[in-house]
């Protein structure tokens, strides 16, 4: 289970860093519109543009993914965590049986 979590992790990082290159690349679309619309070109400019706004909407989808992956992780430690407490509640609940049997109340 630990190694799931750990998949998890680092799949909500690595969609954080794809978010990040498609803004990059959004910034760097709308630097050639601009240099586009200077020179006239208008048809090259409408390309950049629409390059720009798809990597914009990549880039929040990237970012959504991540949230969800990252909300999924939390609950899957939250099990984790949950499941080894039981554990530890168990055995202690163990002990003192055995200590209640034996009627030594100084151990417990």
């Amino acid at each position: 289970m630990e190694k799931h979590l750990f998949n998890l992790k680092f799949a909500a990082k690595e969609l954080k860093r794809n978010s990040k290159r498609c803004e990059k690349q959004e910034n760097i679309e709308k630097q050639n519109t601009k240099k586009a619309i200077q020179k006239g070109n208008m048809d090259v400019a409408r390309i950049h543009a629409e390059n720009a706004i798809r990597q914009k909407s990549q880039s929040l989808n990237y970012l959504r993914m991540s949230a969800r992956v990252d909300a999924v992780a939390s609950r899957v430690q939250s099990a984790l965590t949950t499941r080894n407490v039981t554990k530890s509640m168990s055995g202690v609940v163990a002990a003192m049986d055995a200590a209640m049997k034996s009627m030594n109340l100084e151990k417990i």
